[in-house]
């Protein structure tokens, strides 16, 4: 005698991933608030042949957190036919029992119900063809920081073994300058017979130096890609705005109207300031937490030359500096900044100077 089936036609099953580099904790939500859990190999393809086999003629609903696994695991899954979105972790609602009973069973459960509940917010979902743009952007900055960090070394290592550095380097444009490295190789001497240690440090400098170059020489080749020149040229009008500055901008953000604000925007950077409101009692803090950690320093770091090369930001950081400290003032700087930078991204005009009115 044949067992009737239960049908799912024509309705909308959630799905819960909580993802991991080798396995999936997987949690199965039907409108209706059957739930199913189960726990699969990482592979896209093993979960749309088990929604197949038990969910078949459904339409698939799909989530997980932004992770290590990027947005391959989104790709992945759309090209199966799933839709899915990526969000935030911090962004899940969560009940106490959830944070003292973590598991990735409980994980998946709740991002299922959040789905359904329709609670979850994706995050931007970047073009395939972005993402190479944004990793160049991004390996350039954390090659110029390890080549900072050897040449720290070096000059630790010179002091400690109590080498003076000449007074000749200590011009502006000499130090590290090629003949530098000629005196470092050829005339330093360490209090050991040796100085292997030197030289393994030296060979660092010169292969990050070349890296750094080779990424730069990308950056501005890119920045003259049909999709990047006529923003960038836009962007370059704003004082303080540099190449390395503009090409961050454009491969973080992407697209400028995936936001619908200032305020949204000055969000994404981390400019927007904290606060804490209960009662009578009332806490603002400078910036918030949240926020994109490579772009937002950098803007901050654009405001001090901006302030020194147009009058508008100028008298604005002198009027801040008058009621607050240099750092405060510099952050509501860099607030102005990003409303600059929205505006002129927005409308596709070049920068004005900036008209102060307190």
């Amino acid at each position: 005698m044949q067992k009737n089936k239960i049908s799912f036609k024509e309705q909308r099953i959630f799905i819960g991933i909580d993802v991991h580099k080798t396995t999936w904790a997987v949690a199965i939500l039907t409108e209706s608030g059957v739930l199913k859990k189960h726990s699969q190999k990482a592979s896209a393809k093993e979960l749309f042949d088990f929604l197949k086999k038990h969910y078949p003629e459904v339409e698939y609903h799909a989530v997980y957190e932004s992770g290590f696994t990027g947005f391959s695991t989104y790709y992945a899954l759309k090209d199966l036919g799933i839709n899915c979105i990526v969000i935030h972790a911090a962004d899940v609602p969560t009940t106490q029992y959830e944070e003292v009973m973590k598991t990735d069973n409980i994980d998946a459960v709740k991002l299922a119900k959040s789905l359904r509940k329709g609670d979850l917010k994706s995050v931007y979902i970047r073009e395939k063809e972005n993402l190479d743009d944004r990793s160049v952007v991004r390996i350039r900055k954390t090659i110029q920081s390890d080549l900072c960090s050897y040449k720290s070394r070096i000059k630790h290592m010179l002091h400690c073994h109590g080498v003076d550095i000449p007074e000749k380097f200590n011009r502006s444009g000499s130090y590290w300058s090629k003949a530098f490295i000629k005196w470092l190789k050829e005339d330093v001497h360490l209090l050991s017979s040796s100085r292997l240690s030197l030289d393994l440090l030296i060979h660092q400098v010169e292969i990050n130096r070349q890296s750094l170059l080779e990424a730069t020489r990308a950056i501005r080749l890119l920045s003259k890609a049909d999709r990047y020149k006529t923003d960038f040229d836009l962007l370059m009008s704003i004082p303080g705005i540099g190449v390395l500055v503009s090409m961050c901008i454009l491969t973080e953000i992407y697209n400028i109207n995936r936001f619908n604000n200032e305020r949204e925007f000055a969000h994404y950077l981390g400019l927007i300031p904290t606060c804490h409101n209960s009662g009578d009692k009332k806490s603002n803090g400078e910036k918030t937490f949240r926020g994109n950690k490579q772009l937002g320093p950098m803007i901050v770091e654009a405001s001090w030359k901006a302030v020194r090369s147009d009058i508008g930001l100028g008298m604005a950081f002198s009027y801040y500096l008058k009621r607050m400290k240099q750092q405060e003032a510099i952050i509501r700087i860099a607030r102005k900044l990003s409303n600059i930078i929205f505006s002129v991204l927005k409308n596709a005009r070049p920068y004005e100077s900036y008209c102060w009115d307190k």
